[in-house]
């Protein structure tokens, strides 16, 4: 199992705060602004989780999501959905789409580390 997690949000300062936590608890991370640098970078590496906002320039969220599902080598890959979107409709396409967990933002880094940690173990 690879401990290797991407982070994918438009936001450098979110995923500078995920990676100095996800680092902090002995994690490699790989980070992308969006979707279609995250499908790049999933091309050369073995990610063992994805922590992805929703809302993003140029692939969002939710059709990542479905893209991740759809690679072979990441089709079993837990993904956790960090966003401020919180309105039922968009869980329950997360949902469908096989996020994991959703989260919203603001997160406490315990919180995400337990949720990583978590979904590890079910690998």
């Amino acid at each position: 199992m690879s401990k290797k997690i991407m982070v994918v949000d438009d936001s450098k300062a979110i995923r500078q705060s995920l990676i100095f936590t996800l680092k902090g608890h002995g994690y490699e991370v790989l980070e992308a602004a969006n979707g279609v640098d995250a499908l790049d970078l999933m091309k050369d590496n073995t990610i063992g989780l994805f922590i992805s906002d929703v809302n993003m320039p140029e692939m969002d969220g939710i059709e990542l999501l479905k893209r991740i599902k759809q690679d072979k080598d990441h089709k079993y890959t837990p993904v956790i959905m960090l966003t401020t979107e919180s309105g039922r409709d968009m869980i329950e396409a997360g949902k469908e789409a096989g996020a994991k967990a959703w989260m919203i933002k603001p997160f406490q880094p315990e919180e995400i580390v337990s949720a990583v940690k978590k979904l590890f173990v079910v690998q």
